[in-house]
C-alpha cells in the first residue's frame, strides 16, 4: 500500500479504529463480587471480550475496524468500482457511522455511575465512547474538510544541490584550468573543435582545417642541448599534428615502433628523411614518422 495515496482523515479513521481495538481490553464494567474462600468482597471486571457484553465487541470494534479497512482498500482500487452501488469508501464511511451509533448505545446503557448491586463503568466504556464518536465524525468529514482532504504524508521533496549557493563537486570552476578541457591558445587534445571529438579521416581527401585542433600551435621551442640540430640546412623545425593514430618507429630502423602519434596532439619536427620525419614527443624520445600524409603543419 502506497501511504502517499491516504488523506489526513483515512489516518485519522485508522487512528480511531485501532484505539477502539485497545479499548476493547480494558475494564468495560467493574463489580463487586462476594469470595467464598475468606477474602470478603472482591473487585473485578469485564471486557468489551467477555460474552455477557455482546454485542458490543462486533458492533463496535470489529464494525470500526472493517470500516478503516473498507476506507483504505477504495485508495487503492481504480476509481468508480463499486459494489452493490456504492464505492468501497462509502461503505466504509457507513459502518464508521453504524460503530460510532453503537458505542453511544453501548454507554448509556447504564447512566447510573453506580447501581444498587456495585456494577459501574469502566475505563474502556468511555474510552469506547470517544473513539467510537470519533470514527463516526472524522469519517463522515475526511472528504470535505480541506484539513482532512490533505495528503497523509508530503509530496517527496526535490533532491537538493550539495552545496548551496556553490557548484556541485567536481563542475568547471570560472578562470581555472580544468585537466581535460580546452584551453585558449593551447592545442586541444583528444580531436577537433572539442575533446573527444573524432579524427578526420584522410581517406576522403580533406586536409585538416587550422582551426581544428582548437588555436594556434605553440612556437617551438628554443634548440636544447640534448636536441640534434635539422641534417639539411634549409629544414626548419616545425610542429605538426596527425588526423589518425600512426607509429613512430626508431631512428636505428627497426621495425618494432617506439610510440604512437595521437591526433590531437602537437609533436615537433626535427628533421626532414626524404618523405619521413624525425619526430619529437612531448616526453623527449625521438623517432621516424613514416607516413606524414594528411599532417597539419603548425
Amino acid at each position: 500500500m502506497n501511504i502517499r495515496s491516504l488523506s489526513r482523515g483515512d489516518g485519522a479513521v485508522i487512528g480511531a479504529a485501532v484505539l477502539l481495538l485497545i479499548a476493547s481490553f480494558l475494564p468495560f464494567f467493574t463489580y463487586k463480587s462476594y469470595s467464598g474462600s475468606g477474602e470478603g468482597v472482591v473487585e473485578k471486571s469485564v471486557s468489551s471480550w467477555n460474552s455477557a457484553l455482546f454485542p458490543v465487541l462486533p458492533s463496535v470494534t470489529l464494525a470500526a475496524l472493517i470500516a478503516a479497512g473498507l476506507i483504505v482498500a477504495a485508495r487503492t482500487q481504480p476509481a468508480g468500482r463499486q459494489v452493490l452501488g456504492l464505492a468501497l469508501d462509502q461503505w466504509g464511511v457507513a459502518l464508521a457511522v453504524f460503530a460510532g451509533w453503537s458505542a453511544l448505545w453501548s454507554a448509556l446503557s447504564n447512566l447510573s455511575p453506580e447501581s444498587s448491586d456495585g456494577v459501574s463503568k469502566g475505563v474502556g466504556a468511555w474510552l469506547t465512547l470517544v473513539f467510537g464518536i470519533a470514527l463516526a465524525v472524522v469519517a463522515v468529514l475526511s472528504t470535505r474538510l480541506p484539513a482532512l482532504k490533505a495528503p497523509l504524508a508530503g509530496a517527496p521533496k526535490p533532491p537538493q544541490q550539495p552545496y548551496p549557493g556553490q557548484p556541485y563537486p567536481g563542475a568547471p570552476q570560472p578562470g581555472l584550468a580544468q585537466p581535460g578541457l580546452a584551453q585558449p591558445g593551447m592545442p586541444q587534445p583528444g580531436g577537433y573543435g572539442y575533446p573527444g571529438a573524432p579524427a578526420p579521416d584522410p581517406s576522403f581527401g580533406g586536409q585538416p582545417q587550422p582551426h581544428a585542433f582548437g588555436g594556434q600551435p605553440p612556437a617551438p621551442a628554443a634548440p636544447q642541448a640534448q636536441q640534434p640540430q635539422p641534417g639539411s640546412p634549409d629544414f626548419t623545425a616545425f610542429w605538426f599534428a596527425v588526423p589518425v593514430p600512426r607509429p613512430l618507429f626508431p631512428e636505428d630502423g627497426s621495425p618494432t615502433p617506439i610510440a604512437e602519434l595521437a591526433p590531437g596532439t602537437w609533436y615537433l619536427a626535427v628533421e626532414q628523411r626524404g618523405p619521413a620525419l624525425v619526430a619529437q614527443t612531448q616526453d623527449g624520445r625521438r623517432g621516424v614518422l613514416q607516413d606524414t600524409s594528411g599532417i597539419q603543419r603548425g
